[in-house]
């Protein structure tokens, strides 16, 4: 538990904006970026929820990262990631290949699998929930024991 925590911490802090030095406006193909306006604030953290799996303990979470990504011209507005643990040890475990599948609300179809990249305890990767309604999760992984291990997690967009 205590790992969690610290891991949750870090995860939070690392998600902080970094604030530049002010620059004056610089001409980029005929529009002017005032790159000290755009100051980021913190994406907000969505607790997505824990499961265990055969020993492994998987705890998702959504950053809202739309209007940072809007400002840098992406279409991305989520951070999905997951933090894997050993339910023993408490041990983080963050070798493996991870990669998650996304129900549209919509159409009750899965998308393609999304690799997660490992990501300074984490697994993760920016999505995009283009439409209202809840989505679905299904993460699959193969982590450093080599055994396959599927997660679910459930989010509604609003």
């Amino acid at each position: 538990m205590k790992r969690t925590l610290i891991a949750y911490a870090i995860l939070t802090t690392l998600t902080l904006p970094v604030t530049a030095p002010a620059q004056p406006p610089v001409d980029h193909s005929g529009h002017a970026m005032d790159h000290g306006s755009m100051a980021m604030k913190p994406a907000e953290t969505i607790m997505l929820g824990e499961q265990t799996v055969e020993g492994v303990k998987g705890m998702a979470h959504l950053n809202d990262v739309g209007a940072m990504m809007a400002q840098m011209g992406q279409k991305e507005n989520y951070h999905f990631m997951i933090m894997f643990s050993d339910v023993k040890t408490g041990a983080a475990i963050e070798q493996g290949t991870v990669a998650v599948k996304i129900i549209n609300p919509k159409t009750g179809q899965a998308g393609e699998a999304i690799a997660l990249m490992g990501m300074d305890n984490h697994f993760g990767a920016d999505i995009i929930l283009p439409a209202k309604g809840e989505y679905h999760f299904q993460v699959g992984s193969k982590l450093t024991d080599g055994s396959k291990r599927q997660f679910s997690f459930q989010y509604t967009v609003q």
